[in-house]
């Protein structure tokens, strides 16, 4: 059974241009929640044996400090902690030394680990490394689908790409969910991930225009699509079953990098479908582009 996937084309493309535009607003004008490797702060690791002693307890110790944020999260074996405290005004030595003699305070049965202090400077190379990072990775597959495919093409694939990452920030923006350096990790993947998919694609829908020289590129998209869809569903379902493995038992540690993997997988394999295939149409791709294109080549 082949299904007709330009019949939903006009209404995918209006509801990812409305998600699109309103991620950018949420981005602009709520703004991402940046995590303490790009705004700054101490990190402190730390293991706790008192087993009466709980992440509500250390919480509520350490926010009555009034010290800036502070996010406290359980990793690993019971008793294991992570926290990070924003940059504040206090000195770095005041911060550690409050933080110390607080939870000294509520437990004796405690041992500090790693104490680690990200400066302003420091935080805002990451952030400008991150966003250099996800750049390039965005040019570099720019020039590989223009040297692999057709410009049309290559111009198709960075709309997906640019699709796929913008709405993934809109909804970490949207739930303020924390923006660190997994989160980067995360995004180059999907960047990675949505890549793939888009070019099996695009390969089948170049062989399928040389094939059939007298249908259009609508009906040509629809076929490739059909052809490709057991190898995208496959492929996308064993990496979320992977990913939601990761996010139920992975920890809190774990569960920004792996919801943005899912988000990302999710949209990215929309996106192949819904965004990839159907921009070629306005981009005018027909059986001639690749004529032109081997007249070019050949001598």
């Amino acid at each position: 059974m082949k299904i007709k996937f330009s019949d939903y084309f006009k209404t995918s493309n209006i509801i990812s241009i409305l998600f699109f535009l309103g991620s950018i607003l949420l981005i602009f004008f709520k703004g991402l929640n940046y995590g303490i490797d790009f705004k700054g702060g101490t990190l402190f690791e730390v293991q706790i044996k008192d087993n009466n002693t709980n992440i509500t307890i250390i919480r509520d110790s350490l926010n009555n400090l009034k010290i800036g944020d502070i996010n406290v999260k359980e990793f690993g074996k019971s008793g294991n902690f992570l926290i990070k405290v924003e940059k504040s005004e206090k000195e770095n030595n005041e911060t550690v030394s409050l933080v110390k003699n607080t939870l000294n305070g509520v437990t004796n049965d405690i041992s500090f680990r790693r104490v680690e202090n990200v400066g302003p400077k420091v935080s805002s190379e990451l952030l400008k490394s991150g966003i250099i990072s996800i750049c390039l990775a965005l040019l570099a597959m720019l020039f590989y689908i223009w040297v692999r495919f057709e410009w049309q093409f290559s111009l198709g694939s960075i709309v997906a790409l640019f699709h796929d990452v913008i709405i993934t920030l809109g909804v970490f923006s949207l739930f303020s969910i924390e923006i660190n350096l997994s989160i980067v990790a995360a995004v180059l993947t999907i960047v990675g991930y949505s890549m793939n998919d888009t070019v099996v694609i695009y390969d089948r829908i170049r062989e399928n225009l040389s094939k059939y020289n007298n249908v259009n590129i609508i009906e040509i998209s629809d076929i490739s699509v059909n052809e490709t869809l057991s190898r995208t569903l496959i492929t996308s379902v064993t990496t979320l079953l992977a990913l939601l493995s990761i996010f139920i038992l992975g920890g809190s540690i774990l569960k920004g990098f792996s919801f943005a993997m899912i988000l990302g997988v999710l949209i990215g394999t929309y996106s192949s479908i819904f965004i990839a295939s159907p921009i070629l149409k306005y981009l005018k791709v027909s059986s001639k582009t690749l004529e032109k294109k081997e007249e070019k080549i050949l001598p």
